[in-house]
């Protein structure tokens, strides 16, 4: 008897669980048989445009593939921008190697509600012509300022990207820090054309902080004191360069690992560094009209805006929808969802999530109120997108910086307007402390990923057993916050009691104390 007629007759006396494995076999087969026959995506495999290279961004992660990218390639598309893109590793560990591998090229999955209608798109993005690694190929780095068709600088490198360390030399190779490298970069190019002015940068930086233009800016000034550059690089770059403050707006979830299967059959190729995104963007930049005319993105049918100023747009995005993202994301993980859409829609976490948004955070902003709840409202929109799998672990990178510039402010305005502190954003500190702890959910080892210092700090904290100075040890840990939170009236004492709460009973049970 042949091995299907045994499975056959095994069905026939009733063992169809067996025909069923059998079958299963068979379907996980012919997947991996397709995946093995699929042609890797590049430049030889599919057709691609190709762009002569002005634009250099730092950072080559989902967002700002998902994004900026994205923004470029439409503007390519619409208008006579023409521009492809060199991407710069800011760390020594990233993609650069696997995006090189696919000769810069990727898919972007859109998927959203627009006008009431389903979109699920994948398009193809070929504006990225290649990576560079500085960490490994610091010459060819520098040698991207010697191109003279070079005309802007993009990055996001996290919000603690934007910083300046006094350790940076600008013999290293290359400087640790992202405005470190900018300034090495920058300096190569002003001598490499004798100063001039027709070969500066218009510079964007899109990390999530208020002013980034501005801090960057500032770190870049640092560094030209520090290093002692000159008086006439000071000048070339405050008269040929332009900085520019942004703000970025679109959820990336990233790589669509639970559907990535059916992505590889309907695009065709094996791509490893497939995006996802939600449809809605929004990129403000306040630069001048003929910033814009160099970078025609709103002329592209984008919602690219630039104005006078970005602070309001600003304050209502990093209040309502950054803002909830950070205490949601550990109240929701150690609550035992994975998503965003789950956390919204839980009966005790989704009450949590709108308690934070409209019961506190819309109480420090200073816009109409009824303007603020529809944006609140839209925001939660965005939350529940079906086709969006927002991983709350994803937004748990670098927490501690996050919750500084996103709800910090808002923790303390509503003290300074309410007389009271704001619970649910207290609890969401808490949640982050815990998260920190490391351990286990269930059977899933809980990895946090921060700076070393920070996780070293919790890793010492946690050690002493006791939640008060657990409390007290990263409130008052000033390289964070650049101040002490112990001094905040009650503060203390509020994160040591969520934290025993959750500790004794459970995330949930901390929850429910205060709703």
């Amino acid at each position: 008897m042949s091995k299907t007629d045994k499975y056959n007759n095994y069905s026939v006396n009733g063992h169809g669980n067996l025909l069923l494995l059998l079958s299963v076999i068979r379907q996980a087969e012919d997947r991996l048989l397709k995946i093995s026959y699929m042609e890797a995506l590049n430049r030889k495999t599919a057709h691609a445009n190709s762009y002569p290279e002005k634009i250099i961004q730092f950072g080559e992660g989902n967002f700002l593939r998902a994004f900026v990218d994205w923004i470029i390639w439409k503007t390519n598309q619409k208008t006579d921008f023409n521009a492809g893109v060199v991407l710069v590793q800011p760390i020594d560990k990233g993609m650069v190697d696997m995006i090189n591998s696919q000769d810069g090229l990727y898919h972007l999955n859109l998927q959203g509600i627009d006008k009431g209608k389903a979109v699920d798109s994948i398009e193809m993005i070929d504006v990225i012509n290649r990576g560079i690694n500085p960490y490994r190929d610091f010459d060819d780095y520098l040698a991207l300022a010697e191109n003279p068709d070079m005309r802007f600088i993009i990055s996001n490198t996290t919000e603690a990207g934007i910083a300046f360390d006094p350790q940076c030399k600008f013999t290293d190779r290359p400087a640790a820090s992202y405005p470190g490298k900018l300034t090495q970069l920058l300096y190569h190019r002003y001598e490499f054309f004798k100063g001039d002015k027709s070969k500066g940068f218009i510079i964007f930086p899109c990390e999530l902080i208020f002013l980034n233009g501005k801090e960057l800016k500032k770190c870049i000034h640092q560094y030209i004191e520090l290093w002692q550059l000159g008086d006439g690089f000071r000048e070339w770059f405050d008269t040929a360069c332009g900085v520019y403050c942004t703000l970025v707006d679109r959820i990336v979830p990233g790589y669509p690992k639970d559907t990535i299967d059916q992505i590889h059959q309907r695009i065709g190729y094996d791509d490893k560094i497939v995006v996802k995104a939600e449809i809605f963007h929004l990129w403000v930049i306040e630069a001048p009209a003929e910033i814009a005319k160099e970078f025609p993105a709103d002329k592209a049918g984008l919602n690219v805006l630039f104005v006078p100023s970005e602070a309001p747009y600003h304050a209502r995005k990093v209040t309502l929808l950054n803002g909830p993202h950070t205490v949601l994301s550990p109240v929701g993980y150690l609550s035992g969802l994975d998503t965003v859409k789950e956390c919204v829609e839980d009966p005790e976490i989704g009450k949590f999530v709108h308690k934070v948004m409209f019961d506190e955070l819309i109480e420090t902003l200073d816009l109409p109120k009824a303007e603020l709840e529809q944006f609140a409202k839209d925001v939660v929109d965005r939350f529940v997108n079906p086709y969006v799998k927002h991983f709350v672990t994803s937004i748990m990178l670098n927490s501690f910086p996050k919750y500084k510039t996103r709800d910090l402010p808002g923790l303390k305005k509503y003290l300074e307007r309410k007389g009271s502190l704001p619970n649910g954003l207290v609890l969401g500190l808490a949640g982050i402390i815990t998260y920190y702890k490391g351990g286990m959910r269930g059977d899933t080892e809980i990895v946090p990923n921060d700076d070393a210092a920070i996780i070293g700090l919790l890793k010492n904290l946690w050690a002493t057993g006791n939640v008060r100075k657990v409390a007290e040890g990263v409130l008052g840990a000033e390289f964070i916050w650049d101040e002490d939170l112990n001094r905040i009236p009650g503060l203390t004492d509020m994160v040591a009691d969520k934290l025993e709460l959750i500790q004794d009973e459970g995330m949930r049970a901390a929850v429910r104390s205060i709703l």
